[in-house]
């Protein structure tokens, strides 16, 4: 009988004959075998990888932590499924080579998946198919295998956005998106102030950070460049000897740096009577800083309603960007979810592939308050809880399933209760048995309520009872 080693060489040897690149990942997706052909696709980095974890997200990061990810089978896979999904690589010239890859489990007699063999198309796609879609012309994902959709998308949209502006949470279909995208890449070439406006937890300050580091008009060495952050709404008590100290430090942080950027965040938040000496003091200190502020409402509508300091929401609303609340862009719920739950697959030993079309029903029905973070947070925390290698509804934070089902029930209209109605009710029914008990007579029917006659009658106008 043949041993376990001699047969793991003829095994090898049978895979290296093939000439499409394979490769073979054990049970915690690390990578244990490269057959040749998968080898000269993957060129130098080919040594790196043996014995290393593959990691399921959507970075586009370079170097091992990148062709890792790229390498990486959809997590669903160790449940025994076969799947298709894309494979990359990045290039020495920084493109991305891309080829569709089989994954097929091999269990034990339990059913246990001990090992996946990865086999991929001879070539790589053409531009114009990988733009398609993942699966052009190959076996269609069924709509639990949705998620791979989902994470492709996803690296494409990273891809064109996260290399140039780290602004990977503008991904969305909808025009507001593809607007406020515009207007990144116009705020992005240039030094121009910015005017992030959108609701708590839309990211508001994220963006702000993103324009800050993917400006093309800083000088080299832009990663030291510094941002200041002024927090408006921190002001109170003594704003006034808190603003000046607040204004000192800053001038003291400014002059240390020939520039950068100064993010005034939730300036309409800024009382009115320290808007006039911020606006001294941009300027005269900002000349070589650009300006940048968070807000919540349109500081230029807020100046016509002498809510703003006029000239302070000019000089800070030259490029306005608005970013809507997650509840007015639904169609985008799918992909954000799939971006943080790939972030935390990043941060963490546990891999998830995405989410049962339950779950993603449950996270559309909700009404997301607190909007881009709070979907993050209850994302992450879905991730820690998951048992299987899909997020479904009993992962997911059990507030968020109450909530959802107590906006399913209609809601209870309340008792009106008015005192005068209801005296006037008792006062109508007391006249009414008076008149029954007095036979008509309003005489004998004033007497027996303790009220003169005019009174009677003046009530039983006022009333409209019946006599």
């Amino acid at each position: 009988m043949p041993s376990r080693r001699s047969q793991t060489a003829e095994l090898a040897a049978l895979l290296n004959s093939i000439g499409q690149p394979v490769y073979v990942l054990d049970e915690d997706l690390t990578i244990i075998f490269l057959n040749h052909a998968c080898r000269e696709w993957l060129g130098p980095s080919a040594d790196g990888v043996v014995g290393k974890r593959c990691v399921y997200h959507s970075a586009a990061v370079a170097g091992e932590e990148g062709l890792l990810a790229g390498l990486c089978p959809p997590p669903e896979v160790l449940t025994g499924r076969t799947l298709s999904a894309k494979v990359r690589r990045f290039t020495e010239d920084g493109a991305c080579a891309e080829r569709i890859g089989r994954f097929i489990p091999l269990t034990n007699l339990e059913g246990d998946v001990f090992a996946v063999v990865a086999l991929l198309n001879a070539e790589d796609m053409t531009p114009e198919k990988a733009a398609v879609g993942p699966f052009v012309n190959e076996p269609t994902v069924d709509e639990e295998s949705s998620s791979i959709v989902l994470h492709e998308q996803i690296c494409r949209l990273r891809q064109e956005l996260a290399g140039r502006y780290r602004a990977e949470r503008l991904i969305g279909s909808g025009p507001a998106m593809r607007l406020a995208r515009r207007r990144l890449e116009l705020a992005a070439a240039g030094k121009e102030s910015v005017l992030l406006l959108g609701p708590s937890g839309s990211g508001r300050r994220h963006l702000a950070a993103s324009i800050h580091y993917a400006g093309r008009s800083r000088p080299p060495g832009a990663e030291t460049v510094p941002l200041l952050t002024f927090d408006c709404f921190l002001l109170g008590g003594e704003v006034l000897q808190v603003m000046a100290a607040t204004l000192s430090h800053l001038k003291n942080e400014m002059r240390s740096a020939t520039t950068g950027t100064l993010l005034l965040h939730r300036v309409d938040e800024l009382p009115p009577e320290l808007q006039p000496p911020l606006m001294d003091f941009l300027l005269h200190n900002s000349s070589a800083w650009r300006l940048m502020a968070t807000a919540t409402e349109s500081l230029i509508e807020l100046a016509r309603k002498d809510k703003f300091h006029a000239e302070l929401a000019a000089l800070l609303s030259t490029i306005i960007i608005e970013l809507p609340p997650l509840r007015e862009r639904r169609e985008d719920l799918p992909l954000l979810a799939q971006l943080f739950l790939e972030d935390c697959n990043a941060m963490g030993e546990r891999q998830i592939g995405g989410f049962s079309p339950e779950a993603l029903d449950l996270l559309d029905a909700y009404s997301w308050p607190g909007n881009l973070e709070e979907l993050a947070a209850t994302i992450a925390e879905a991730h820690r809880r998951a048992a299987g290698r899909l997020i479904t509804p009993q992962d997911l934070p059990k507030r968020l399933q109450l909530a959802v089902h107590a906006a399913g029930e209609p809601r209870r209209r309340e008792e009106r209760l008015v005192l005068q109605e209801f005296l006037e009710q008792v006062e109508r029914e007391l006249i009414r048995r008076a008149l029954v008990k007095a036979k008509g007579n309003k005489a004998r029917a004033a007497k027996l309520l303790g009220v003169t006659r005019p009174r009677l009658y003046r009530r039983i106008m006022q009333l409209g009872v019946q006599v």
